[in-house]
């Protein structure tokens, strides 16, 4: 195409509705063969070349590439881009929306590009168009044409790379047997045979090594631990968010002696301590505090897991979370501070005008008591509270909720907390 029909306004050809049908045209005139360059410089044709630049032409979204950039994109001189451009403009695969100019105080304007599809390449595989100018669009293609539009597919969707640039050999020249050389000296001279020991023996081994068929690798003291670690922040509740190589030097010593994640989540949370830190690593550390010298067996481990498991204490404990529950410290008013004062003084009378039954205290085992015997003794415990505590320190916490429930033994304790804690707050007059 002459340079007067390298615009928009001027071309014969239609612009392309898509970077892909676009690629499609330039690999048919690089095939073609149709394009000669009439310059005196320059490529003679289209090639590979000029088909990794249109690439990065078809992948703007504006075609206003820089001679820079497309220099930078396919490592070429910018001499170079120019004779690729100048190709595909007189090939009518590209025209000029605007000439790049300069403009004073802003700088260079790279050219804008508009993508169009010649009319050659239409008539050639008989598609038909609507339209006029510039504009015409495609709606049909002949049957003589579809097998070759499905090849010229298959290639645009292909990425195409530039061809390496070979470089003479820095040796001079080559000399094999395979191939003859310049060099005086006979081929056969230079090759090496091999010993007959060698040949076929069986006994040598392969260049290449084969790869080992292993499985997972087996976890070291510190790998353990991380493990440990992780598992404890994924179980347990109030270690959410924990620092996992803080946990994991906190629970370095059980996880050297081989405890699970089930064992330590039991051994911190079987005795829960009224006044604990509130960090949860902190509190971590402070409940398995030589736990590993105190469950130092497999079987200790077990007995405590099964404990923790029927405490109900614990299992309350594990969805409250009272370690991270600030204390409370009571209404701040004047009345209802005294409120507060005449309830706790109320509930400590009550507390100590009630005597635990003598009967009752020396009880050592309940495997003997009948069912109404059961029966009377819980009675007993909900309108005398007080013998709990005491149940528990002759028969053991595990036996006294077994005879009293432990939901029973739950108030009772929970009141003996709130007593307690009310006399500490209370002030002295």
């Amino acid at each position: 195409m002459t340079a007067a029909s390298q615009w928009l306004h001027a071309t014969t050809g239609r612009i392309a509705t898509d970077p892909y049908s676009w690629m499609q045209a330039v690999h048919w005139i690089h095939g073609s063969g149709l394009y000669t360059n009439p310059h005196n410089d320059g490529p003679r044709t289209l090639n590979q070349t000029t088909i990794a630049i249109a690439q990065e032409i078809a992948a703007l979204k504006e075609c206003r590439p820089s001679i820079a950039y497309l220099a930078r994109k396919v490592k070429l001189s910018p001499r170079s881009v120019k004779y690729h451009l100048r190709m595909l403009r007189e090939t009518g695969l590209l025209v000029y929306r605007s000439k790049g100019t300069r403009i004073a105080g802003v700088g260079g304007r790279a050219s804008e590009f508009e993508r169009t599809i010649p009319v050659v390449f239409d008539e050639a595989l008989g598609i038909r168009t609507v339209g006029q100018g510039a504009t015409r669009r495609p709606v049909g293609i002949a049957e003589k044409g579809r097998k070759t539009i499905g090849k010229l597919a298959k290639k645009a969707a292909r990425k195409t790379r530039r061809p390496r640039r070979r470089t003479p050999s820095a040796s001079g020249t080559r000399c094999t047997p395979m191939q003859g050389g310049t060099s005086t000296g006979s081929s056969a001279g230079s090759t090496y045979s091999p010993s007959e020991s060698k040949l076929a023996s069986g006994t040598g081994k392969s260049p290449t090594r084969k790869s080992s068929k292993r499985g997972p690798r087996k976890l070291n003291k510190v790998g353990r631990r991380y493990q440990l670690a992780r598992e404890l922040i994924q179980m347990v509740p109030w270690l959410h968010n924990a620092s996992v190589a803080r946990v994991a030097w906190i629970v370095r010593h059980v996880a050297d002696a081989g405890w699970t994640a089930l064992q330590v989540q039991a051994a911190a949370e079987l005795f829960i301590a009224e006044r604990e830190p509130r960090r949860p690593s902190a509190v971590l550390a402070w409940r398995l505090r030589g736990a590993h010298t105190l469950f130092n067996t497999p079987e200790r481990r077990q007995v405590a897991v099964e404990q923790w498991q029927d405490s109900r204490r614990a299992e309350k404990a594990r969805h409250t979370e009272p370690a991270f529950i600030p204390a409370q410290q009571g209404p701040r008013s004047l009345a209802a501070r005294q409120a507060w004062d005449q309830a706790a003084a109320a509930l400590r009378e009550q507390l100590t005008q009630r005597q635990p039954e003598p009967e009752l205290a020396v009880m050592s085992s309940i495997e003997d008591l009948t069912r109404d015997e059961v029966i009377a003794h819980r009675v007993e415990a909900m309108a005398n509270p007080e013998i709990i505590p005491e149940m528990i320190r002759v028969l053991g916490e595990r036996d006294a909720r077994r005879l009293y429930t432990s939901r029973l033994v739950d108030q009772c304790l929970a009141q003996l907390a709130i007593a307690a804690r009310t006399a500490d707050l209370t002030p002295a007059f």
